[in-house]
């Protein structure tokens, strides 16, 4: 009561309005990253529109040296600050991004209103080979990019027209012209460069800020390749028809020390034509290990690129390069380490699930993909499948499906299932990587289209969906799920014996609403052993080895933080060190005696230092998680299933039963049609749902037809996505 005598009520405060507000802050710092690194991309943008005009050149070049120019960085201190610091920026930006995202409860939350446009720019605009699958967006950024590399020849070469200098007494104008329009289709092709290597580094900080991941921007990286080498090609083979109707042969064995060396850029294009050839898609799939073993010598063509350019055309690229490194190896690092392999589930369509032990705090999104390396079948190579488990409802496995339809697959299913298996089978493993949200919650309802072993991917998926049903305070709704799946014979049935985990915690599908539509295409009566093939999965546990560890990040959990500190600690360290070695021994050198250092030397200086500081940095914090590992003392054992210590092969009857229980639970959910296809634009079209997501992961013809479904125009409610390494 007060003073006066009436009753005063309190009203509590909300139990969430901390939290949030908390979210609400987060959510406020996420735009305001976000805002931010696309003012600094436009602004990089920006810079490569205007760099072959004379504004640049005449205007702002001047203006930049007189800042950016100095003892401690020469010449290359400008194209360092102008090209190079933005994308740095960018991607340490960019991990403080996606570390506050992971941590964020409201990105699940999203209303589909909001992101109904962008998806509209997602839908598949063009179907063809051999572009195969193309979206507005990646149509309109193609067009964006051809537009920039015409302007830029165009430019070059109208300014460079207009003020022709002849190298040789007695040179024609039209030679002139000719070795002019050779030298800028170099320069252009720097630009294809610059963005060549982004694509391919698969723990990066800028692909997820596009909605990308790195399997789905493999076909740029080829794209870029592809346009790159036509653009060096054309810049070779002119320099050389130039230097023969000029009678300069000799100048293709000059190796200059004040300017660019002839001889280190006719060894790159030798090494990426051999790169170029290697890759085209017939020689690929059937030399894969050519196309594998070539394709490794990018650091050889890089070393040469680099001394043939010098450096201040190597800072236009550094960015993408130097995060490749810094990608490549961690990766070097963690496939070092040998995983502890705990268990593989034969499966009677010569599929297996093989089953590793995983540190608790590696998390996941669904839909990732490891590389796994298995020394016994081969040492060099490394393939990369999708993990099916779930980091949440299993914390102490991570679990992948190899489906024996290639000879390094096929082969590694003989050697486990042949009587004489071994105890123990070493296997590396690099990733996982993954998209940075489960995006597919958006929507009211999942489709997901797989042909044979391209369900993996929704195995993950469905789990996902599973384990956010089961959550009590999950305030999102569940959408449904429609699983379309064809296979050829009724051996690949079993497959569906993996959308439901076995051990870890309990899997409730009472709450989720699950539709499965399988297809067997070779075989119009049900067969006898249908029955049977359940029982004849096998499980063969392997013994533990001391030397084996955990599946675990390689910067530990929090390893977007990590990874920015990587780079911002790296890049410091590589200018400190340029900029000590240019003031006190290059810039001596330059400036108090009759000598210039040489051209080519500047290069392998820039190059050693970025190495050394990539190695060192890198290292130091991969030691200090190893350190704190071991200081917590987080041994972690095998999964909590019972490991018998008998051979490999052994057959555990207790878990019969156990194994056959997401078969059951999945029964009155799955309808099987014998001899048929499905007819997808009939089920496709039937969704009267506000948003479907059509998810597709399958043999290209399969993903083509959905991609020409969705895209048709007669439906507005479809919204595709393909899972695939190729289109």
């Amino acid at each position: 009561m007060d003073s006066s005598g009436s009753t005063v009520v309190v009203k509590p405060s909300p139990p969430h309005s901390s939290s949030s507000l908390f979210n609400a802050k987060k959510g406020l710092t996420l735009r305001a990253l976000k805002v931010l690194i696309l003012v600094l991309f436009l602004g990089w943008l920006m810079l490569w529109i205007v760099l072959p005009t004379n504004i640049y050149k005449s205007q702002w070049t001047p203006q930049l040296k007189a800042k950016a120019n100095s003892t401690y960085f020469g010449g290359q201190g400008t194209n360092l600050l102008v090209f190079t610091f933005p994308i740095m920026l960018i991607a340490v930006l960019g991990c403080v991004y996606l570390h506050f995202l992971k941590k964020s409860d409201n990105y699940y939350n999203k209303s589909w209103s909001a992101s109904h446009g962008l998806f509209s720019w997602k839908r598949p605009f063009l179907v063809k080979p051999p572009l195969g699958i193309v979206t507005a967006m990646e149509l309109a950024f193609s067009a964006m990019f051809i537009a920039l590399i015409i302007w830029s020849l165009a430019i070059y070469l109208h300014i460079s027209f207009g003020h022709l200098h002849m190298h040789k007494t007695g040179e024609k104008v039209w030679q002139a012209k000719f070795r002019s329009v050779s030298l800028r289709l170099g320069y252009v092709g720097n630009i294809c460069l610059a963005l060549l290597f982004f694509p391919v580094t698969r723990a990066s900080s800028i692909l997820p800020l596009l909605g990308l991941t790195s399997e789905s921007s493999i076909k740029y990286h080829i794209w870029l390749g592809h346009l790159s080498m036509i653009l060096f090609t054309a810049h070779s083979i002119g320099f050389i028809i130039y230097w023969v109707i000029t009678n300069q042969m000799s100048e293709m064995l000059e190796w200059s020390s004040t300017w660019v060396s002839n001889i280190a850029g006719e060894i790159a294009f030798v090494i990426a034509l051999a790169m170029w050839a290697t890759s085209i898609p017939r020689i690929r799939r059937k030399m894969y290990e050519m196309f594998l073993y070539a394709h490794h010598l990018y650091t050889l063509y890089l070393f040469f690129y680099v001394l043939h350019v010098g450096i201040p055309y190597f800072c236009t690229i550094l960015p993408g390069v130097y995060l490749f490194l810094i990608d490549r190896y961690l990766r070097f690092l963690q496939s070092r380490r040998r995983v502890r392999l705990v268990s593989a589930r034969l499966l009677p369509c010569e599929a297996i699930e093989l089953n590793f032990s995983k540190n608790p705090e590696l998390s996941y999104t669904p839909t990732s993909i490891v590389f796994i390396n298995v020394p016994s079948i081969s040492k060099l190579q490394w393939h990369p499948f999708t993990v099916i488990s779930n980091s949440n409802m299993e914390p102490e496995k991570l679990s992948i499906l190899v489906k024996g339809v290639g000879g390094w697959s096929q082969e590694l299913y003989q050697t486990l299932s042949s009587p004489s298996s071994l105890d123990q089978l070493e296997v590396s493993m690099e990733g996982p990587y993954g998209p940075a949200s489960s995006h597919f919650l958006r929507h009211e309802l999942v489709v997901m289209v797989s042909g044979g072993s391209g369900i993996t991917p929704f195995i993950s998926i469905i789990r996902e969906i599973i384990f956010r049903s089961t959550m009590i305070d999950c305030q999102q709704i569940i959408p449904r799920m429609l699983l379309i799946c064809a296979f050829k014979n009724s051996s690949d049935l079993t497959m569906l014996n993996l959308l439901i985990p076995i051990f870890g915690a309990p899997s409730d599908t009472s709450r989720i609403q699950l539709q499965i539509e399988a297809y067997v295409t070779r075989e119009k009566e049900p067969s006898n052993t249908c029955e049977n093939q359940q029982k004849l999965i096998r499980t063969i546990w392997f013994k533990p080895n001391s030397s084996d560890a955990p599946m675990s990040s390689i910067l530990g959990p929090n390893t977007w933080l990590w990874l920015g500190a990587i780079i911002s600690s790296s890049f410091v360290m590589f200018l400190l060190f340029l900029g000590l070695l240019t003031r006190y021994y290059i810039y001596p050198i330059d400036h108090n005696t009759d000598v210039i250092y040489h051209f080519s030397g500047r290069a392998l200086w820039d190059m050693f230092f970025i190495c050394i500081c990539i190695v060192v940095v890198a290292s130091a914090v991969v030691l200090w998680q190893k350190h704190e590992n071991a200081k917590e003392g987080r041994q972690i054992q095998n999964v909590n299933v019972p490991t018998p210590m008998t051979s490999p092969g052994f057959h555990d009857d207790s878990n019969r039963e156990l194994e056959s229980l997401p078969h059951q639970s999945l029964l009155p959910a799955t309808k099987v049609h014998l001899g048929a296809r499905p007819d997808l634009k009939n089920i496709l079209f039937e969704r009267k749902e506000s948003s479907v997501g059509v998810l597709v992961c399958g043999p290209k013809k399969m993903r083509h037809e959905v991609a020409k479904i969705c895209s048709c125009g007669l439906v507005e409610n479809l919204h595709f996505e393909s899972i695939s390494f190729n289109w």
